[in-house]
């Protein structure tokens, strides 16, 4: 029996595309509340900031999700430009919104795979933010960087914590705040874990998966850092409606990032860029709401099938 044999028939035993509840109403509702202008762009330290991480936490309560330290804020502080977004101190203080969800196997439980999203973004833009229109002070939204992202992470847990749904490995649900200021939520995370990090075993990133492409080309790199992750990320992708763009490394540059350079797999999911970057333009009315459910669809089939490997999981570098 060789190798190959072997893959596909374990994919074929990890890989369903089943029917789930997962909609583009659902979708659309988190996205619109994350990016509506009384979010004020969510930048790290405002009431914006605090507002998005409070829903945040309401879903992950509503889904019953375990807390570390009896806590799902982990709170840090990070240096704001001089005039940035109308902040009144040079640091303030800001939040990631982490929960888990505890395995069913008994020994894999120990185990831990992370999907994650960031959830801030660039306030009202200005001379010293990441806007494009740096001339402009208006609302950034971020319909698509990132509040699609964190629309996907909360359609995926309302469907993963189905009791019929439990995985053997435990689920680390994480959004992130400072990501757009140099990945500093993930890198927090990172250097803060609340369990040993050889028990991480996988990432998975979501960063601006609301704007799928008439190719329904879902992007994503790192697939290649844990043991047949390319064949998963192809097999997932039959019937799925999508068209998986799967690349082995090519690891990018999200929160996934501070994950790989400590050693842990990571894959990174997009759909592409688009003329509203980083720009006041981001609205939650150019989001392809039927796009965003397919995406979170399939990542929710790769998290599934990831969660349950039978075989063990480890780090394989693409440098």
């Amino acid at each position: 029996m060789n190798k190959l044999f072997l893959i596909s028939t374990l994919l074929f035993n990890v890989v369903t595309n089943a029917q789930t509840d997962i909609s583009s109403k659902t979708f659309y509702k988190h996205d619109q509340f994350l990016s509506s202008d009384k979010m004020e762009g969510r930048f790290p330290g405002t009431k914006g900031n605090n507002d998005a991480a409070a829903y945040i936490k309401k879903h992950f309560k509503k889904y019953d999700l375990k807390k570390f330290n009896d806590n799902y804020y982990q709170s840090f502080s990070l240096f704001v430009k001089e005039g940035l977004n109308k902040v009144k101190s040079d640091t303030v203080v800001t939040q990631n919104v982490v929960g888990y969800l505890e395995g069913s196997d008994e020994n894999l439980k120990n185990e831990f795979v992370v999907i994650g999203a960031h959830y801030d973004h660039w306030g009202w833009g200005g001379r010293t933010s990441g806007s494009k229109k740096k001339d402009t002070v208006a609302i950034h939204n971020g319909a698509d960087d990132n509040a699609s992202g964190v629309a996907a992470l909360l359609c995926i847990l309302k469907e993963l914590s189905k009791p019929e749904n439990k995985p053997k490995r435990s689920v680390v649900f994480i959004s992130f705040s400072g990501e757009e200021e140099g990945l500093l939520g993930s890198k927090y995370f990172i250097q803060h874990l609340p369990f040993d990090k050889k028990k991480v075993k996988v990432m998975l990133n979501m960063d601006m998966v609301g704007r799928l492409n008439s190719e329904k080309e879902l992007y994503m790199g790192g697939a290649g850092t844990f043991p047949d992750g390319v064949a998963l990320m192809k097999k997932t992708g039959e019937n799925s409606g999508l068209n998986p763009v799967v690349h082995s490394g090519d690891v990018g540059g999200s929160d996934h990032v501070s994950f790989y350079k400590a050693g842990i797999s990571a894959v990174g999911f997009h759909t592409g860029g688009h003329p509203q970057y980083h720009t006041p333009e981001d609205d939650i009315e150019l989001i392809n709401t039927e796009g965003g459910a397919l995406v979170s669809q399939y990542i929710y089939t790769v998290l599934k099938a990831i969660a349950n490997y039978d075989q063990p999981l480890y780090f394989i570098s693409q440098d």
